[in-house]
Parts: C-alpha cells; structure tokens; sequence
C-alpha cells in the first residue's frame, strides 16, 4: 500500500469545514484591519531564503527542501512566508502603488524537521505583512489583529510576550558585550551556540538547550544598551498596547528565530493546558532590513505568522469547535426504480433552489436509508414510493419536530423553504425575548 510522505497528512472530509471556517475568519479579520490578500509560489529561488551566509536559525541552515530543477537552478520550498511576500512586493512595485501596503497570505509551507504532534514537514501558515511604514503604532496594530483572530475562535485567554531589538546602532554594542560575556562560558555552550557566538551571538538567547544555565541567565539585557530612538519606538508600541488593552509581559530574552528583525519581536500565547510549555500559538516582529536583502528600496516592515494547525488544534483542545456537525436540509429516500428518478429530479429542484441535498444510490431498503438521513443529519426527510408516485404526492417529516405531512410532489422545495424561514424568524424572535429579558 502506498502511504503519505512522512511529516504530512490527509484532511479528511469531516475535518475540512473547520479549516473553511478558520480560513473564513481570517479572512473576516484581515478585512476590519484593512489587510489584503496576497498569494505566492510555493517554490521560490534558493536565494529568497539563503540570503546571508552569517543566518544561523535553524529554518536556514537545516530545515529547508532545496533542490535543483530540469534548468539546473536551484530552488526552495517556502519555509515561511514572509520572504516570499517581499520578493513579490519587490518585483511587482507595490510600493509605487501604495505608500503602505498591509497584505496577508495562507498556504503550505515545508520544513525538513522532526515531526511531532501539531508540528510536520508539511504545515498551513497565515501570515500578515505590513510594509512602508516604521510607526510603532503599526507594531501594535500587527499584535492587536493577532489577539482578535485568537479571540474569535473563542479563545479567551491570550498573552502577549513582547521585546526590542533595538536598531543597528543597539544591536552592534549589545553584540559586542554578549561576545564577551559567552566568550567565557564556551565551554559550556551547546554546538550550536557555539557557531551562533561566531555569527551571530544574539541568537544565543533562543537556544533551548543552555536557557536554563546559570552563565545564561546572567547575560546583559538588550534593554541596558538601546539609544533613545530605540527606547522611544519600544515606549510607544507598548504604550499603544496599553491603549488597547492588550495585555503583555516583557520578555528579555525573546530574540525570534530569524535573523531578518529588529526593533519590535512578539510571541502570542494562550492558555491551554494540553500545550504544556509549548503555548505559543503565533509570533512576529518587525524586520526593516529585510526588503534592501532582497535588492529591494529601503523599506520598513512588521509581519506576523502563526500555524494554522496549531490554531485548530488549540480550539479543539480547549472545546471551542468552529463548526456545528455537518447536515444536509433534505434528504429523499426513494422506494423503487421510479421513486428513485424522481427523487433525483426534486433533489435537483431544490439545489438549484440552495438546498443541500441527498439520496440514496445503492438501492438500500427503507431501514438503511432512514439511518443514512440520520447520519446526514438531514433536516427534512421526504419518503417516496409508488403509491405516492401514482398520486403526485410524498412524505415529508421535519426531523426537528417530528411533524409529519402528505404534500404535493411538486410542493417539496415551496414547503422547505417556508419552513426553514419560518424557523429562522422564531430563532430572531426568541433572541430578542432574551435580550429584553
């Protein structure tokens, strides 16, 4: 038997409307902050990615699918989307058309990594980027639509865990005293930490292996040696937050893992228990050097990401379930040859109508398809058999109050359609008797 790819998966059919819903909601979030949607290759040029010999995080140097094509070039799979939207945003001048452009993205993306529970070689991110402007308050508008999309999956309890890189400027004397304070402890630093202090010490503060080490967690703070232009752009996301209401904790030693930002870095966390540690749910920060990398203009730059996947998988876990079990408004059951060619006809009738429809074609008796209905969740079951063919008439049940009726044959799609608005209006109706109440 041929199986998937290790690291990927199937979304099957009774997973995939929790995905629509997701996708809908981003969407609906992006639309209140003015985000637009913006899609790229899957496969991007190797140096899209690999731009700087001195990057040392991990989606760089280990994680990435590269390889070469017919053409003899050389070509990723998109890790992340970021760099990929700044290639675009390059290529086609979207800076001539807009002096801000504020874009999101969704989509596969590949790392070769060790695949474990929400986390595989092939995973959905969404993403926001926005780019042309340097405003703290962007900064915070960035978080503040990540916190609204959490919310709106019904989860409460989120955390922002915020720090500054600083500039240029902050970063090279930061630089030079965390060299020579883990230049003393090199001996005790993992190997990786080890290559990171040659090229880039900074990230050092990410390893997960020393971060519980004494020599660790006496290592000078960036905030000890930021200019005031730095601390004056860190003041105003913060105070900005605080505008909103959105709640955060300072965290000293989030650095990111890619090696593009500067200023602002975030981490987005909720609450649920299952996650363990591991309860970052998205993250981002601003990155104003990215897009002259990439050969583009000087433009400032503040995006975010989080992992579809772990976005369901933290609704599920915290029993907030983005979709009502699936069904159908009618299904047909039909008693015979001729039943059943015109019950197809109806069902037809009807979803030309927008009515979610089925039946059954396998010739099933009358006790197979009934649990078939159900199954379905069918709201309305209309049973036909010779007699009533004879006499142009069927049965028809609403499932929700196991009423009962004989109608017209030709009557099936009028009828659901007034039931149905009908229920609509005594749901209206009993929501504004509770809101008076």
């Amino acid at each position: 038997m041929i199986t998937k790819p290790k690291g990927t998966y199937d979304i099957l059919p009774n997973e995939s409307r929790s995905w629509s819903k997701l996708e809908d909601t981003i969407r609906k979030i992006c639309k209140l902050y003015n985000y637009k949607e913006i899609r790229t290759p899957i496969f991007e040029s190797f140096n899209v990615f690999h731009r700087d010999a001195n990057d040392t995080s991990d989606m760089v140097t280990k994680e990435t699918y590269d390889f070469k094509d017919r053409g003899d070039r050389m070509i990723t799979l998109r890790p992340e989307g970021t760099a990929g939207v700044a290639r675009a945003f390059i290529e086609n001048k979207l800076y001539v058309e807009n002096p801000v452009n504020k874009l999101f993205y969704m989509g596969p993306m590949f790392r070769y990594e060790r695949p474990q529970k929400g986390r595989n070689r092939q995973f959905n991110q969404f993403g926001v980027e926005a780019l042309g402007s340097s405003s703290p308050l962007i900064d915070a508008e960035v978080i503040a639509l990540g916190a609204s999309l959490i919310r709106s999956l019904g989860l409460k309890d989120v955390k922002v865990k915020i720090n500054t890189l600083g500039d240029e400027e902050s970063r090279k004397a930061y630089r030079d005293v965390l060299v020579k304070h883990f230049e003393a402890h090199k001996d005790e630093l993992c190997g990786d930490c080890l290559n990171r202090l040659e090229k880039n010490p900074l990230r050092i503060l990410d390893c997960k292996v020393d971060r519980h080490k004494e020599f660790f967690n006496d290592a000078p703070k960036i905030k000890d040696y930021l200019n005031d232009a730095s601390k004056d752009h860190f003041n105003k996301v913060l105070k900005a937050l605080d505008d909103m209401q959105l709640q955060y904790e300072i965290d000293d030693n989030l650095v990111r893992g890619l090696d593009y930002y500067s200023h602002t870095v975030f981490e987005l966390e909720v609450n649920v228990p299952e996650f363990g540690a591991q309860n970052v749910i998205g993250a981002g920060g601003r990155y104003d050097g990215l897009i002259s990398q990439l050969d583009g203009p000087k433009t400032p730059g503040v995006g975010m990401a989080f992992g579809l996947e772990r976005l369901l998988l933290a609704a599920s876990l915290s029993g907030k379930a983005l979709v009502k079990p699936d069904s159908i408004h009618v299904y047909f059951i039909a008693l015979g040859e001729r039943a059943q060619a015109e019950c197809i006809k109806q069902a037809n009738i009807c979803r030309i109508g927008g009515l979610a429809c089925d039946m059954d074609y396998l010739g099933r008796g009358i006790k197979a398809q009934f649990k078939d209905a159900d199954k379905n969740n069918a709201r309305f079951t209309c049973i036909l058999g010779d007699n009533e063919l004879d006499e142009f008439k069927i049965n028809i049940k609403d499932n929700e109050t196991d009423e009962q009726e004989t109608i017209s044959l030709y009557d099936v799609y009028p009828y659901v359609i007034n039931k149905l608005n009908k229920s609509a209006l005594g749901a209206c109706a009993s929501c504004k008797d509770r809101k008076e109440e």
